[in-house]
């Protein structure tokens, strides 16, 4: 789907991008480039990056026409991607990504919301005091939202959804029969951050938020959008209490998160998961299907699909028992 929440300033030659980054790189062909996108949904005629080796298998099978990566990784690339090799692909990546989308940095607060009693949401929503809508927000039928809620610009919601109180959506696709409950924020930015001549550089994101099919967001929870991809909450996936999910994370269906879970960056969960409460999870992290994920656990690699973990660092529940007995 199209981005409706950033503004594409592309398209840009592959010389003026070049010339904006510290690169060995010298590709003399004039080639048009359209877009900044993440190594698996790159196509032709986009740029993308690639900076560890846990995503070779992607990288090997990318579309992109070229990948700002280094000179130990561009062997990786297909003969279709054109490596420009840099040597800290992600301070080269946000200065691309931030010529491309400009406000990708900086979360303003939307200054088009005005009172849902102003528009023409008026009569289609149920809705506490203080509710302020931006410009083109869309909510389907039989939508509820309570006191002091605030839903930014070109947000989408479907039908029979309940949003609570004191609560903030921006950059947030939420599909049908979804609750949110009270004082969450969806959509900020995600924390991404790299130093820069002692100075901590903020990471471009462009993503958003997806919300699929009957979930639930419990109160205090916090879902940071993407970087250059999107944050995505399956279908059927519940979230209790003060959770917080990092940006770009997918979770699959019928998942089931207990109270103070946290999950980092790019970290990608099952379908049918279960995870106990104060779980950590690191990033950039595979954790199979049918996973069971013990409660104060601090899970630091892939878990394959239908095991049982527990423990700091978490290990198998069999393991865990023996070395506390």
């Amino acid at each position: 789907m199209s981005n409706p929440f950033f503004f594409n300033c592309g398209p840009f030659y592959i010389s003026e991008i070049l010339k904006l980054i510290d690169t060995s790189s010298d590709i003399k062909e004039k080639h048009k480039i359209i877009d900044i996108v993440d190594l698996f949904n790159a196509k032709k005629d986009c740029i993308t990056f690639f900076h560890s080796k846990k995503y070779n298998e992607i990288a090997n099978k990318t579309e992109a026409s070229f990948c700002i990566t280094t000179k130990n990784l561009k062997d990786y690339l297909p003969n279709n991607c054109t490596a420009i090799v840099v040597d800290n692909v992600l301070i080269a990546t946000s200065i691309i990504t931030q010529k491309f989308y400009p406000n990708s940095i900086e979360d303003e607060y939307d200054k088009s919301a005005t009172d849902i009693n102003n528009t023409q949401l008026k009569n289609k929503v149920q809705s506490g005091k203080n509710v302020l809508v931006g410009d083109n927000v869309k909510i389907g039928k039989n939508c509820l939202i309570g006191h002091n809620t605030i839903i930014e610009r070109n947000v989408q919601i479907g039908d029979n959804c309940k949003i609570g109180s004191n609560t903030i959506l921006r950059n947030s696709l939420i599909k049908n029969n979804v609750t949110i409950l009270d004082n969450c924020v969806i959509g900020k930015k995600g924390f991404g951050f790299f130093p820069v001549k002692n100075k901590n550089q903020r990471y471009p994101h462009i993503g958003i938020v997806i919300i699929n099919e009957n979930c639930e967001i419990g109160c205090g929870s916090t879902i940071d959008r993407g970087s250059l991809s999107n944050t995505e909450i399956g279908k059927n996936t519940f979230l209790d209490n003060q959770i917080h999910i990092a940006h770009n994370v997918k979770i699959g269906e019928n998942t089931i998160l207990a109270g103070q879970v946290g999950i980092a960056g790019s970290t990608i969960i099952g379908n049918n998961v279960k995870i106990g409460g104060q779980a950590g999870i690191s990033g950039h992290l595979r954790i199979g299907n049918n996973v069971e994920i013990g409660g104060g656990s601090g899970v630091i690699k892939d878990i394959p699909d239908n095991t049982k973990v527990m423990g700091y660092p978490a290990k198998s529940i069999r393991e865990f028992l023996k070395d506390n007995r």
